[in-house]
């Protein structure tokens, strides 16, 4: 469950744990969105101090019963605040982080007449700032916590590649949204040819081979 706050009336400290409180019976983890672009100032709560308090409230109300919480990044955020949004993740207890959400940036090869409408932006442009970040990410945690990439994955190279630079999971929708479940099959078909072709045994062969 991808859980956020609302535009208005929102307490943060308040909010997220009682969220976590009604959807833990029905889910495996529960996914902290921070990055939302679409909802007013909730980016400015991946500010290391206030990640933490927000996850220290999740586990004061759910000291013993707590799903694994995955905190999901903003792509756009500065590089050099990155290390401490990590550290801050793993000190309030939380299992993992994706990466990323959607982006507010418009690279300028975009050639919809629609690219400079509100929102964010996924797929293709995304993926190589999603790409960075995970591997900024990814030497700061240093194994300490699951990383999910998520971002223009579109090929079975894309994701080796995201599996190279430290994820341990992987996210698609764009993609998925295009073309169906057949992709699935298809990404899987995809990345075991090149396994097969540069004699890659399994995937835990190349976690973090890129960092």
């Amino acid at each position: 469950a991808n859980i956020g706050i609302n535009k208005t009336g929102a307490d943060p400290e308040r909010d997220y744990p009682a969220l976590v409180a009604r959807v833990k019976p029905y889910v495996n983890y529960v996914v902290l969105n921070v990055s939302s672009p679409n909802t007013p100032g909730l980016r400015g709560l991946q500010d290391a101090a206030r990640l933490k308090g927000i996850l220290d409230a999740i586990t004061a109300r759910h000291p013993d019963d707590c799903p694994p919480i995955l905190v999901k990044l903003a792509p756009d955020l500065e590089d050099d605040a990155i290390p401490a949004i990590v550290e801050a993740a793993i000190a309030g207890g939380a299992s993992g982080l994706i990466l990323s959400n959607t982006t507010l940036a418009r690279p300028s090869h975009l050639q919809s007449p629609n690219r400079g409408e509100a929102g964010g932006l996924s797929g293709r442009p995304l993926a190589p700032r999603a790409t960075a970040v995970l591997h900024l990410a990814a030497r700061v945690a240093a194994g300490r916590l699951t990383l999910v990439a998520a971002g223009g994955i579109e090929t079975g190279a894309d994701i080796l590649q995201r599996i190279r630079l430290g994820a341990d999971l992987v996210q698609v929708y764009t993609a998925f949204a295009y073309e169906g479940p057949a992709l699935v099959t298809r990404l899987k078909q995809e990345m075991l040819s090149i396994m097969r072709q540069e004699g890659i045994e399994t995937l835990a062969d190349l976690r973090g081979a890129d960092l």
